[in-house]
């Protein structure tokens, strides 16, 4: 079992910054592909960022095309923690985020929701003026 907890959500003007963290339970943290989804006002979640478990430090990185350049996923599994580096926030960033983990998902089904089994209960980040 793996227990997720988000935290760092609020409000942020366009063109801000916002750093969201994943703080996980479990002893095999690094084995696991751990992302980020989003899910806005009358949207599917969707997709956001993963980090490939189990694999070198600098890992397997995969994003949305929407954050390439913008959004920073990272991980330290000395302290069970994984991180979303948010930059050039836009309003249509607004959404909950959700911190999950799999240990299975690898290469293109970490960028899918079902592949997740450990979900966060999210947190809300609203890009507003």
């Amino acid at each position: 079992q793996v227990q997720l907890v988000e935290s760092g959500g609020g409000l942020v003007q366009p063109g801000g910054s916002m750093r969201l963290s994943c703080a996980a339970s479990g002893r095999t943290f690094s084995s696991y592909t751990v992302g980020w989804f989003r899910q806005a006002p009358g949207k599917e979640r969707e997709f956001v960022a993963a980090n490939i478990g189990g694999v070198p430090i600098g890992g397997v990185i995969h994003y949305a095309d929407f954050v390439k350049g913008r959004f920073t996923i990272s991980r330290d599994n000395t302290k069970n923690t994984v991180n979303l580096q948010m930059n050039s926030l836009k309003p249509e960033d607004t959404a909950v985020y959700y911190c999950a983990a799999s240990d299975l998902a690898r290469g293109h089904s970490a960028t899918m929701r079902g592949s997740f089994t450990y979900w966060g209960q999210g947190t809300q980040v609203t890009v507003s003026s």
